[in-house]
């Protein structure tokens, strides 16, 4: 599944730092990162930067031996709150049934 994450996601993921976030229009911001590889798309309408992945379809930050996180401390918050949110609430594609979300206030 493709990434999409704001700008707030890459200061956390230490891809840009806050003093850029803060100066640098989110265009130009794109325009380095996907130079560097980093990034695939750029939504400029909605501000959401889409991250390159790998040639398997992999996230870029999962380890191919251990199928962790790399970054998990710092992850995106589309990481943070999946399953919980998106078009299909409560399903993640790898596993064998939806989850069983426990929502408590």
């Amino acid at each position: 599944m493709p990434v999409e994450v704001k700008l707030s996601d890459l200061v956390r993921m230490n891809l840009v730092d806050a003093f850029e976030a803060e100066g640098e229009p989110p265009k130009q911001i794109a325009k380095r990162l996907t130079k560097a590889g980093i990034i695939d798309h750029f939504n400029f309408k909605n501000s959401i930067y889409t991250l390159k992945r790998k040639a398997n379809g992999d996230c870029r930050y999962l380890d191919l031996k251990t199928r962790l996180c790399t970054i998990y401390e710092n992850r995106p918050n589309t990481c943070r709150n999946h399953p919980r949110i998106g078009p299909r609430p409560g399903y993640c594609a790898y596993r064998s049934r939806p989850a069983k979300l426990l929502i408590t206030e």
